[in-house]
């Protein structure tokens, strides 16, 4: 122990242990020389032992009131002195100081055990209520077989005991030295099944072979207590099991039911495959283990800026955590699996005074446990934080690993997700291609017999020209054919994207020149439209006017939102940073998430490719309407998904298609009554002229059927 530290802590177990060796190495060496010095040495040890054990019970935890210090070291030491005296006296042998020598030794250490069980429970950390209790009932079981041992070497009624206190001691100085050798009371869930399994094993064979030996006594005894031993090893295995969930139930209920949780959490991810579904399962499963009073769930999003809230149960978390604000987190969550922020707050060492400072942004949450979600590629992808504030230090550092376990269990639901989503993404495709082919032919061709037909009958009959409500019937058909017809139409252009005619384009000049034509087509004068454009600007290579029917249905579905009174905010800006591996084409989901921080130095995720510049441009359609909810929003970019009365649900999916097919992305951010941005991120024209298609395009383009003329 003194080899670990050198703290008072420690040179009291050293004094207790070592006490506790000359009591039984003195009565030893008194039976084998029958000396009475050795005696008298067992006497003076006997009254040393309760005094480093009330010592060493009051530093294990101490009180909790500093200011009231307990009394009991002091009556310990007011009594000791005369009960020294006593044993050193020549009326040390008299009945009357056995007497007073017992009561002395059983009283003061059933004090020091039950004010150690005492401040235990008075402690606001449920990590060390539960080792407290655990060293409680072991310390009992040691002294009571302990005194019964002093009773039977001082001449008591009962003599010549089987020297049970001497095992239970041991095992008690193991316990305690666990507990003192690591930082905080040491976490003896594991070690305590299998140690008072195995206790309880070895007294069942020593007892067999005792009776056999002691009572019998013949050769044959050894081989009945043989096959008595195999009974009880072959017993032993089924039961140990039992046994440990038992002692873990009683002693460490906390940690059980935890356990016990995560397990089942773990065993309900394993066949999640959508996002939605994994954020419900774990906030319920951390609810009903009853050890999280709160628990949020961070996302991050496509462009790698930051984490978004998408689940949360307790206190009311931060929306979105910027990976600026929280860089040194997300750095240390790169090199380990969990951070608790309380701990940290705690110790407030000199290297954590950046961790501490980005710790604030968790709001409410800033002293929880924070677990890091990694995807396949060990890149960040999300956060969790979970927290009880009911106690003080909830989670204990094996609490915490298997915290750790479901973290990675969400990465995999995580990675899970993102293939099941391409697969879906696929089957849609090719069934719009299948689609597209039989509407080509279905409809186009009906519609536009109809339309010939409404417009002859118009030109034909003489009886529509004097009849205006004729005239309104067939103004109503040519307007719905026609509509008809633009739906039909913008289905085939979703179902069988092409690149059109990519140009360098000056992005700048594109947008003013979309607000002009959009200017002249609206009627309303209370929208206001402003544009803050970055000059310069690296040109783009994409078709113009693919370009200009995005910008345009990203802007009508700003004003329609807000019902005609607002402000739309139209921005262009660059961005140069690290080439990351989506550079090469935005391969869906997993594109998007690998790219970096705006701006960052040191890159928060981990990669496998040289980095190298590249500079993107970003245009951005701000709002100041109702926003969207978290709900709408996960279903924006899926074909005929619509909140409009007349929508065709195209708009937003042809718009993320044309972008994708430039080698860009698309991504939207939106608070409940703070608006919505739409923000279109593509790769410079130098940049796009080698990049290749993203495979997801050309899979479409080929199972897309071609549009008829």
């Amino acid at each position: 122990m003194l080899l670990r530290g050198r703290r008072a802590v420690h040179w009291l177990f050293a004094a207790f242990a070592t006490d506790v060796a000359f009591w039984y190495g003195s009565q030893s060496l008194a039976d084998l020389f029958k000396d009475s010095a050795w005696v008298r040495v067992t006497a003076v040890v006997t009254v040393l032992l309760p005094q480093f054990a009330v010592h060493l019970f009051e530093s294990i935890v101490p009180p909790a009131d500093k200011e009231r210090p307990s009394r009991l070291p002091r009556v310990a030491t007011i009594v000791g002195v005369p009960m020294l005296a006593l044993e050193l006296s020549p009326y040390n042998d008299t009945s009357v100081s056995l007497g007073l020598a017992y009561v002395y030794v059983f009283g003061l250490l059933a004090a020091a055990l039950i004010s150690l069980a005492r401040r235990g429970q008075q402690n606001p950390s449920r990590a060390v209520r539960d080792r407290v209790r655990f060293l409680f009932v072991v310390g009992v079981l040691a002294t009571t077989f302990t005194l019964a041992d002093f009773v039977s070497f001082l001449g008591g009624p009962v003599r010549h005991l089987p020297p049970i206190g001497a095992v239970l001691a041991t095992v008690f100085l193991f316990v305690l030295a666990e507990s003192l050798t690591r930082p905080r009371l040491a976490d003896l869930y594991d070690m305590a099944g299998r140690l008072l399994v195995s206790t309880a094993l070895a007294f069942c064979l020593a007892g067999i072979f005792y009776v056999f030996v002691k009572y019998v006594g013949r050769f044959n005894t050894y081989l009945n207590a043989v096959l008595a031993a195999i009974v009880i090893l072959v017993l032993f295995e089924p039961l140990q099991t039992e046994v440990e969930t038992r002692i873990h139930r009683f002693f460490f209920r906390e940690r059980y039911d935890l356990e016990t949780a995560v397990t089942e959490l773990r065993r309900h991810l394993s066949h999640v495959l959508e996002i939605d579904e994994m954020v419900e399962t774990l906030l319920g499963g951390l609810e009903r283990s009853h050890r999280a009073t709160s628990v949020a769930i961070f996302l991050r999003d496509q462009d790698g800026d930051g984490f978004d809230l998408v689940g949360s149960i307790g206190v009311s978390p931060p929306l979105r955590l910027e990976a600026l604000a929280t860089r040194p987190l997300l750095e240390r969550l790169g090199t380990q699996p969990a951070i608790s922020l309380e701990e940290v707050a705690r110790e407030r060492k000199d290297t954590d005074t950046a961790l501490l400072a980005s710790s604030t942004a968790l709001g409410p949450l800033q002293g929880s446990v924070l677990l890091g979600v990694k995807a396949d590629d060990e890149e960040l992808v999300g956060l969790i934080c979970v927290a009880d504030d009911r106690v003080r230090d909830a989670f204990t550092p094996e609490e915490v690993t298997l915290l750790e376990t479901v973290a990675s269990q969400i990465g995999v639901a995580i990675a899970n997700s993102r293939v099941y989503s391409r697969m879906k993404e696929r089957d849609r495709l090719a069934a719009l291609g299948a689609m597209a082919a039989g509407l080509a032919h279905e409809v186009k061709n009906p519609l536009g017999a109809i339309k010939g037909a409404a417009q002859l009958l118009e030109e034909l009959d003489g009886a529509v020209q004097h009849d205006p409500s004729s005239r309104d019937f067939i103004g109503i058909i040519l307007e719905e054919v026609n509509r008809l017809d633009r739906v039909v139409g913008s289905f085939l252009d979703y179902a069988r994207p092409h690149a059109g005619n990519p140009i360098p384009l000056d992005i700048n000049a594109a947008v003013r020149r979309t607000t002009q034509i959009l200017a002249s087509q609206r009627t309303d004068d209370e929208v206001d439209v402003k544009l803050e454009l970055t000059e310069p600007l690296t040109r783009v290579k994409i078709d113009p006017e693919q370009f200009r029917q995005v910008l345009i249905n990203l802007m009508q579905n700003a004003i329609q939102a807000m019902d005609g009174r607002g402000r739309v905010t139209v921005s262009t800006s660059l961005r140069r940073l690290a080439r990351a591996p989506w550079a090469s084409g935005p391969q869906g989901e997993r594109g998007a998430a690998q790219r970096n921080d705006s701006g960052s130095s040191s890159s928060l995720a981990r990669r496998s490719q040289p980095e190298e510049a590249v500079e993107l441009v970003e245009i951005s359609v701000k709002d100041t309407g109702p926003g969207i909810s978290q709900k709408v929003k996960n279903y924006l970019f899926i074909p005929f998904f619509t909140t409009k009365e007349k929508g065709t649900g195209l708009g937003l999916a042809i718009s993320q298609s044309i972008v994708q097919s430039a080698g860009g992305t698309i991504d939207v951010q939106s608070q409940a009554g703070a608006g919505t941005t739409f923000t279109i991120v593509l790769p410079s024209a130098v940049d796009t002229l080698s990049t290749p298609a993203p495979a997801e395009v050309l899979a479409r383009e080929s199972v897309a059927p071609s549009r008829p003329a």
